[in-house]
């Protein structure tokens, strides 16, 4: 058993003494409990997700420390939590040590009775805590308050709507220029205007804002590219309903493309902004309802009018729709008659109004993302200065960087595994550019969230800045080789180079032999200093500018 060192009870023996009786207490939590607010499904036994440790002043009544582990912590961190209840505990309290703590588990109380010997505490076990019991079933009442995500005359033909919808691909068909008027004319709506998200590959989804002057306003913040505090403010400003699509896999990262996903792994998020709440992740009746009548709406549309926006054509097309609506009152199903058309002199507008704003920043560049293949492995790695030697003279096409620094342990190289044919694609496209002229890593961020990246661009011949990779800024991985990459380019004084290979479906995949390296092109590192760019920002089009 792991003992408190002789200084630490000597600091411990420090705090004054007060007549008092602690409980302490480790008891699972489930969803809807501290951390986590909401239980996904009302009518779904809620899961453990986690512990939560406290320790409760009982002659006060009021809580001195309060933790979440992880199931599989070990006891030890009961004791981190006490020694935080004792030394530093939450306001109002003062540092002290109790006279006496008692604890529901027996296993907890041989263990204490261990640790904290000499510290003249008396240690007791009682069957209930009366006090941690009363803040558990606080924190059950508060969960049980609260709404469903979705109402439950709704919560299971809203989702399926929804993914009428991830079938229907509506990004593939609109830019979130081009904006449809779904008309309701119920439940306090008269229009709603449909924006589709996910041209670009990034977020899926459709915001149905409830006036066009939120809609315009959100647009020209963002293109302003103001400050991220503003941003936040101007996101949360929106007055919209909405429906995304997220992965439901736990263990996919943030940046894992839907698109490859199958249905199953798909799940429909709906949610509500307003600038007066903010963002609310449920929604109440006469919302669902509205959004379940726009999104049987615009799944009929769709069907009907797709082929008339092959070649971004977006021309003036309405359509009226009688959408049947359950109604739980009385068991009864209501026809509701929605309008569906779409808009294209406002999506002139809005076109003209980007255009307008880039023709003011022509000063601030547009990064390019269609240069690397997606789904293209990626490195950052070294190659030995002989093993240098035989790929420049080897079967791989060689583009030269004159008087490179031989010193280091070898050559920095950001490696690119795709297929053969778009291997060669991307050969000619940077040959096309005038060659590769730099590699550059280049602070980003969202500004409609927290996230921070490391952008990696090359930078072609015509002066074109084109995004390879968008690495998180707390990825342990990529902050190590980032590291490295940035000490061996110093050595070689700036000299680097890109590997292009073949062989990404194949037995090599991840590890590209000799033979699948197919092209060399040497070029220079600059630095986010020299590129004088700033943190470039993600445009709403999800262009990096």
């Amino acid at each position: 058993m792991t003992a408190l060192n002789l200084s630490t009870r000597r600091r411990l023996k420090q705090l004054p003494q007060i007549a008092s009786v602690w409980e302490g207490d480790r008891r699972p939590l489930v969803s809807g409990l501290p951390p986590t607010t909401d239980w996904t499904d009302a009518g779904t036994e809620p899961q453990p997700n986690g512990e939560c440790i406290l320790w409760v002043d009982g002659s006060q009544g009021m809580v001195r420390a309060m933790d979440v582990v992880t199931p599989d912590t070990g006891p030890e961190a009961v004791v981190r939590t006490l020694l935080r209840a004792m030394e530093h505990p939450h306001n109002p309290n003062s540092p002290a040590r109790p006279q006496k703590i008692v604890v529901s588990d027996r296993e907890l109380l041989f263990f204490l009775r261990g640790v904290l010997q000499d510290l003249d505490i008396v240690l007791d076990y009682v069957p209930s805590l009366p006090l941690i019991d009363e803040i558990f079933r606080g924190f059950q009442e508060a969960v049980s308050s609260r709404p469903p995500q979705l109402p439950p005359q709704h919560a299971e033909d809203l989702p399926d709507k929804a993914i009428d919808i991830w079938h229907d691909a509506p990004w593939d068909v609109f830019a979130d220029h081009q904006i449809l008027a779904i008309e309701i004319n119920r439940w306090d709506l008269t229009t709603l205007y449909a924006s589709v998200m996910g041209m670009l590959g990034m977020e899926f989804g459709v915001l149905f804002y409830r006036s066009l002057e939120s809609l315009k306003r959100f647009r020209q913040r963002v293109l302003a590219n103001e400050s991220l505090e503003a941003m936040e403010e101007a996101f949360l400003g929106q007055d919209c309903l909405f429906v995304t699509f997220e992965s439901d896999r736990d263990d996919d990262s943030n940046d894992v493309d839907l698109s490859t996903l199958p249905i199953d792994a798909i799940e429909p998020v709906f949610g509500n902004l307003h600038p007066l709440e903010g963002l609310r992740s449920f929604l109440y009746d006469e919302e669902a309802a509205a959004l379940l009548v726009s999104l049987e709406a615009l799944h009929r549309f769709l069907r009907q009018h797709h082929s008339k926006f092959e070649a971004d054509a977006f021309p003036g097309i309405s359509s009226r729709y009688r959408i049947p609506l359950p109604d739980s009152e009385t068991n009864q199903t209501t026809q509701v008659s929605i309008k569906v058309s779409t808009m294209p002199d406002l999506a002139t507008e809005l076109l003209a109004m980007a255009d307008a704003e880039e023709t003011d920043d022509v000063d601030f560049p547009i990064v390019r993302d269609d240069l690397v293949p997606a789904n293209s492995f990626l490195s950052l790695g070294v190659v030995p200065w002989e093993m240098l030697d035989v790929l420049r003279s080897g079967t791989a096409e060689h583009y030269p960087l004159p008087n490179v620094k031989v010193a280091g342990d070898g050559f920095p190289v950001v490696m690119i595994q795709t297929s053969r044919p778009k291997a060669k694609t991307l050969i000619e496209a940077l040959k096309a550019a005038g060659g590769l002229q730099a590699i550059c890593f280049n602070p980003g961020a969202d500004p409609l969230g927290s996230a921070r990246y490391d952008l990696g661009l090359f930078q072609t011949g015509n002066g074109d800045l084109h995004l390879f990779g968008e690495f998180g800024d707390d990825d342990p991985a990529h902050i190590a080789a980032r590291k490295k990459w940035d000490q061996r380019c110093k050595k070689t004084e700036g000299c680097c180079g890109l590997i292009i290979a073949k062989g990404l479906t194949g037995a090599s995949r991840g590890d590209p032999q000799f033979k699948d390296m197919v092209a060399l092109f040497e070029a220079r590192s600059l630095t986010s200093k020299e590129l004088a760019l700033g943190t470039l920002q993600l445009h709403l089009a999800a262009d990096w500018l």
